[in-house]
């Protein structure tokens, strides 16, 4: 017979609402185990590397005027940020592929950049996580609630589990959507919920976003922001995505194309680096790294709800107006759940702290 592990806590994901959680039951008399799918944590935080310096190829700022969250705990971590680089002129592409330069859109309020990516953020977390309370490679396909608490089975659907885990409470620190869409819940939770949760779009799970490296940022030469907008394609949005005020240096963005239309990838590339020349210049085609990641096409982000694009930022919320179910021990935690700030890094953090104070009491 299969053993089961007890802990006080499971909490299923490791991006940051799930570690930022880990962090906080670290600091008290609790034990608990990190569930996450993918052999990386992190989730949506993605952060490729190259001479020293990582691109985010997930969220990418914060802004401290109407962040505090994230903004306290970048400064109790010891982390260090700088802000979006937004000096210069932008440029501007029209649907028939004609470029003007126009005057540049600084974000307002102004954001920052974290030095070593936003993954910088989850490493700091997790030095302060005992080494054993995080299980990558643990998809979590079974939730059960039991006379003995909640009892959660990691595997595939439909194929025998290979590991089973025992808790009093459970943290769901992932979106809504996924659980719904990925997870068998026993019993079975009403239809009310089940279509709340599948309501609630996943941020940034149909988008795609790239980030093209170089020696010198030549844009920056010419007087350019590094910032630009095409009603043309592929790419829809881009910004300067560099280092603070050393290389290597960057351009980074979204591709403004349907998920549903990205299935080349060597294609797309061709055509971001083709746009990317016409929009900057020649040199902008020859980048000295170059990294892409459609979020999409991740088993453990996006659902095939979530190909369709998104036009504006949705109103989160609790699905179906509650933080927890089952006589409150199974709570609802990532971006998605965020009473304000959500599909943000501080509604992660939000959503976090109110189910580890729900559970601590």
């Amino acid at each position: 017979m299969m053993s089961v592990e007890t802990v006080d806590t499971l909490i299923v994901g490791g991006g940051l609402s799930g570690i930022y959680a880990a962090w906080l039951l670290s600091r008290k008399n609790t034990s608990f185990v990190v569930l996450e799918a993918r052999e990386r944590i992190g989730g949506r935080i993605l952060c490729p590397g190259y001479q020293g310096f990582f691109s985010d190829l997930g969220p990418s700022w914060y802004w401290p005027a109407i962040h505090p969250k994230i903004t306290h705990l970048i400064e109790t971590l010891g982390l260090n940020s700088y802000p979006q680089f937004e000096t210069g002129l932008g440029r501007f592409q029209r649907s028939d592929g004609a470029v003007q330069t126009v005057r540049g859109y600084p974000m307002e309020p102004p954001s920052r950049r974290l030095f070593g990516g936003m993954h910088s953020l989850i490493r700091k977390l997790r030095e302060g996580i005992p080494e054993n309370a995080v299980r990558c490679n643990h998809p979590v396909c079974d939730i059960e609630k039991t006379v003995g608490g909640i009892l959660v089975s990691v595997g595939e659907l439909e194929k025998p589990p290979w590991a089973r885990f025992r808790a009093n409470q459970l943290i769901l620190a992932l979106p809504p959507r996924l659980a719904a869409a990925t997870i068998l819940f026993t019993p079975e939770l009403s239809h009310q919920l089940t279509q709340a949760m599948l309501k609630i779009g996943t941020w940034m799970a149909g988008q795609a976003k790239f980030s093209a490296i170089y020696d010198e940022p030549f844009w920056r030469q010419t007087g350019l922001s590094g910032q630009a907008f095409s009603e043309r394609g592929p790419l829809g949005e881009i910004h300067d995505g560099s280092n603070h005020d050393k290389g290597p240096f960057g351009l980074t963005g979204f591709v403004g194309i349907p998920a549903a239309q990205r299935n080349q990838t060597a294609t797309l590339t061709d055509a971001i680096m083709a746009q990317l020349a016409v929009i900057f210049g020649a040199q902008a085609a020859r980048p000295t790294a170059f990294f892409y990641q459609d979020w999409a096409r991740e088993r453990f982000t996006a659902t095939t709800f979530d190909q369709p694009p998104m036009y504006t930022h949705p109103q989160y919320h609790v699905p179906a107006g509650r933080s927890a179910i089952w006589d409150g021990t199974c709570h609802f935690a990532g971006t998605e759940t965020a009473d304000v700030q959500g599909g943000y890094l501080e509604g992660a953090l939000g959503a976090a702290e109110r189910a580890v104070m729900n559970i601590l009491g």
